[in-house]
């Protein structure tokens, strides 16, 4: 049977250099056909980000089904594991989960009375003034906000059952409305991103942020390899971000080594820098910034463990990608499915919501039955144990 599918390239201002997105439609995501999922996994690797508007009715079953659906032999587990259920984790206030569904969270902002199961939800949009080192002023804070922190959904520890998700579905439940902000930069280029939907979910192409290196810098992004820290969200919890959301400041705040929860060298996770998308071969430069602890270069025969350097190599690589006319920030309405290429993409959260200003996602990601392919087939088979704990 032919799929009725249509897959539209997102319409991007011109002059902007977002490069990615489509608008998918004519489309049942409670009763997906082979032929239907092929059309959306093509599409997925192709354009990164896939839009699928009026899609209120779909049950958590079947957003957890669709996320599955791009990597079976992957299981059921959340993409960060328990690694959540850690009470110093910074991801544990924004995230409660589904009890019938226990790899959908619930994500927003403000007080639900009951919904799927969870009854007197608060919710916690994150703010930039609880990472960031420096903060907007409250006096602007309605109308200026920070990209809070950029990401990959990952949990970046655990060995081979939690490699990275190969996609992320966000649904859109309730969205306030109205309010714009203009989002900035705050790190001395006087870059800003205006007119921006409040609470928008910000997305940048790590194949542009690849592509825009030079050639000295793609070769030597194709033969580094990150270390992430142990149990990162835990060791982060207390560092303080740049003012940009990339990366953290080197204050020497980090949660010590030996104050984490029990940890072990072979679940400590050393991927490469650049990740390669299974349908074009193209290599995205993918790096959680706040979560990378030591560069491996030269086949591991070089391990750069300065964090300041560290940070500041990551950091230099990845700041030209984030640019405002790479971002593409989508502008939420009721009912927006969202599916994107976690293993191709960087997103951060943004905006600042009063406290009577509701907003409810779902959001859902599963770890991947198999680490990301690297610039070779022998960079990243399987996660390569650190040396040191």
């Amino acid at each position: 049977m032919t799929s009725k599918i249509a897959v539209e390239p997102l319409r991007v201002p011109e002059g902007s250099g977002i490069n990615f997105g489509a608008v998918v439609s004519n489309v049942d995501i409670e009763s997906l056909t082979d032929a239907d999922f092929a059309v959306i996994r093509d599409a997925l690797f192709t354009h990164q980000v896939l839009v699928f508007e009026n899609q209120g009715h779909v049950s958590p079953k079947a957003q957890f089904e669709l996320t599955q659906r791009f990597d079976p032999a992957g299981g059921s587990s959340y993409g960060h594991g328990k690694t959540i259920d850690a009470e110093r984790s910074i991801l544990h206030p924004d995230l409660k989960t589904i009890p019938h569904q226990p790899q959908v969270q619930v994500i927003g902002n403000g007080r639900v009375a009951s919904y799927e199961g969870l009854v007197d939800v608060r919710l916690r949009h994150p703010h930039h003034r609880t990472f960031h080192a420096t903060s907007v002023p409250e006096a602007e804070d309605r109308d200026f906000t920070r990209f809070y922190r950029w990401h990959i959904d990952a949990a970046l520890y655990g060995g081979g059952a939690l490699a990275p998700p190969v996609v992320t579905t966000l649904l859109a439940v309730r969205v306030p409305g109205g309010r714009r902000q203009t989002c900035r930069y705050d790190d001395g280029t006087g870059d800003e991103l205006a007119d921006v939907p409040l609470g928008t979910t910000a997305f940048v192409s790590g194949y542009t942020m690849y592509e825009a290196l030079s050639d000295a810098d793609k070769l030597f992004a194709r033969g580094a390899k990150a270390e992430y820290a142990p149990h990162p969200y835990v060791w982060m919890s207390s560092a303080k971000s740049r003012p940009d959301g990339l990366g953290l400041l080197s204050q020497g705040l980090e949660v010590p080594l030996d104050e984490l929860p029990p940890h072990s060298a072979d679940e400590v996770q050393v991927l490469p820098l650049c990740w390669r998308n299974p349908v074009t071969g193209k290599l995205a430069l993918q790096v959680h910034p706040s979560a990378v602890r030591k560069l491996h270069l030269d086949g591991g025969k070089v391990v750069v463990d300065d964090l300041a350097e560290v940070r500041e190599i990551v950091h230099r690589l990845q700041r030209p990608g984030i640019a405002p006319r790479y971002v593409y920030a989508h502008d939420w309405k009721e009912g927006d499915l969202v599916l994107f290429h976690n293993r191709g993409l960087l997103h951060s959260v943004v905006g600042a919501f009063a406290e009577d200003e509701v907003r409810l996602f779902r959001q859902c990601n599963i770890a991947a039955s198999q680490f990301p392919e690297g610039p070779s087939s022998s960079s990243s088979s399987s996660p390569v144990a650190a040396a040191t704990a």
